[in-house]
């Protein structure tokens, strides 16, 4: 019977079975482990910078992080290419201002060495900061002349002010800069902006110093393998995403303050070559190094590795999407895999059920013979807290002097001094305050499963948000995970209740507006501004949107 089913299995149902056989629990936790071996050696390079996981597949390969990041391989796809204000992470601009540089660590299954995120989004991003500084800068050096002088001083913007290639190759570049028509700095750089092994000779002899960087490289740096055609796409695309940087409302001000260099990417794989007798200082480049590295083995082929005991199958990127897994990476252990494999190599042997696809963490529980002597590998950010992701249950991001906060459902109220909880979490939390009114659940489903659920309960949050703020009480806004409902309902309750300059005024600037959703978009980056994990669902923020549209016609 079972040979008939097979025969009459179609290609498509059997490639996916045999998918599924290698996707094991023991292969993905193995290849983790393997791949975040390799995470550790290139850390270990430069430890002063700090480690940074990008969400949603970076955050299994190290044992600890700084903080996260999200940048979505999508933005950088061909045919949509794209610069989200919503995911603008400028907390990380920040910490690399701060820390001369930081390391970001992500992996892909799709076989290539690197994944989108890396070739395309995060070059654009920093590209898009280092355009806005520098007009930035000029528009505060044109005030200053201005001042000095007692007159006017017109300056120009990227429209007036682009950059000249005396050449198309990616040899040496002869940029020139135009200020109103007139040439006012002419600049030689060589364009080295593809792998660390690139740079690495050119650092060797650069005199930079840390405090200043003699001119700002504001050029596009993508890898050898972008073609031409998605470059020109992209230096097409850099005017308008960097006027949509500078409506949006981001504190452009204070990257600039801490950025005394340019940022730009650096990529590292498994397969780059590094000397490691060579290995420049991180502050002896002439820019703030974002470097790259893809923790994922790339290979086109299947791949079978075997130890002392047994073989298993590598996985590329198995620690995409962290958010599928139950009980989150803090149980990604290379000592779990080997238990669990071993368990079921013991059971294979004695001819009893043993399938690689699942295993039942109570099997572990009742073998009594197993003992598990090392602990589980925890994710640890630098503030000192477990989660999948920066101060998940333990941290509370104030907005501000708004009265406002952000926090996951686990953090503990008890130690803080939270005058009212406005529950969106669909399980009820237990009460840690007296008064019975300062709690308020509103048991909201995400988009994915209810498209209206938080329009609904908008109107409900509201009213008990007026009701604390107005006399003064501090409001704790709180979900699941801290990073979307949680943000999406303080978003509406900046926008319906306060001002632009977030100082509350009971609505009043809110009936006397019509909100766009540029609006929306400047009141988002605010609250990123302090909520550096926030990830706020499409879906989610479509309903905001349409509740406020809906009330303030």
């Amino acid at each position: 019977m079972a040979d008939d089913e097979t025969a009459s299995m179609s290609i498509y149902r059997a490639s996916r079975t045999i998918k599924r056989r290698r996707s094991s629990l023991y292969n993905s936790l193995r290849s983790i482990h393997e791949d975040s071996i390799f995470v550790s050696e290139i850390a270990q390079l430069w430890p002063e910078l700090p480690l940074v996981a990008n969400l949603r597949c970076g955050l299994w390969y190290a044992k600890k992080f700084h903080s996260n990041c999200y940048f979505k391989s999508t933005d950088g796809h061909t045919n949509n290419l794209s610069f989200n204000t919503s995911r603008l992470n400028l907390h990380l601009a920040i910490l690399a201002g701060q820390r001369g540089g930081c390391m970001i660590v992500d992996s892909t299954r799709k076989g290539k060495r690197f994944p989108d995120s890396m070739s395309k989004t995060i070059p654009i991003w920093t590209c898009v900061l280092n355009r806005a500084i520098v007009n930035y800068r000029n528009r505060m050096d044109g005030i200053d002349k201005a001042m000095e002088e007692g007159g006017s001083y017109s300056f120009g913007i990227w429209e007036n002010a682009r950059l000249e290639y005396e050449n198309s190759n990616r040899g040496r570049l002869v940029c020139k800069m135009e200020f109103d028509g007139n040439r006012s700095k002419e600049l030689d750089f060589e364009e080295t902006g593809t792998e660390f092994d690139h740079v690495n000779s050119s650092a060797q002899n650069s005199n930079t110093t840390v405090q200043e960087s003699p001119k700002w490289d504001s050029s596009l740096h993508l890898p050898l393998w972008v073609p031409d055609t998605e470059r020109a796409r992209i230096e097409h695309n850099l005017d308008g995403w960097i006027k949509q940087l500078e409506t949006s409302g981001a504190d452009i001000a204070s990257i600039s303050s801490l950025l005394k260099k340019p940022l730009r990417p650096l990529w590292i794989s498994q397969k780059t070559v590094i000397w490691l007798n060579k290995v420049p200082e991180y502050d002896s480049w002439d820019f703030t190094p974002i470097i790259l590295i893809s923790a994922s083995a790339s290979s086109d082929i299947y791949r079978q590795k075997t130890s002392s005991e047994f073989s298993w199958n590598y996985i590329a990127g198995a620690g995409d999407d962290e958010e599928s897994w139950a009980r989150g990476p803090d149980v990604c252990n290379q000592k779990v895999a080997e238990i669990v494999e071993k368990d079921r190599v013991y059971r294979a042997r004695r001819g009893q059920n043993a399938p690689q696809v699942s295993v039942k963490p109570t099997k572990l529980e009742s073998t009594s013979q197993i003992h598990i002597q090392d602990q589980p590998l925890e994710i640890i950010m630098e503030n000192g807290t477990n989660g999948h992701s920066l101060g998940d249950e333990h941290a509370i991001y104030w907005l501000g002097s708004t009265n406002l906060a952000v926090c996951a459902t686990g953090y503990d109220f008890k130690s803080s001094n939270v005058d009212g909880i406005l529950n969106c979490d669909q399980n009820q939390i237990l009460r840690t305050l007296d008064d019975s009114e300062a709690h308020l659940h509103l048991p909201i489903l995400n988009s994915k499963f209810d498209r209206f659920s938080l329009q609904r309960n908008l109107p409900s949050a509201l009213s008990f948000a007026k009701l604390h703020l107005e006399g003064g009480k501090r409001l704790a806004v709180c979900c699941n995970s801290g990073e979307d409902i949680s943000v999406c309902v303080c978003l509406a309750i900046l926008i319906s209740l306060f001002n632009v300059e977030g100082v509350y005024d009971d609505g009043k600037s809110f009936r006397e507006t019509q909100i766009t959703k540029l609006d929306m978009r400047q009141r988002l980056i605010y609250i990123c501004k302090f909520v550096v994990n926030a990830r706020p669902s499409r879906g989610n923020l479509k309903q905001v949107f349409n509740f406020l549209a809906g009330a303030n016609s």
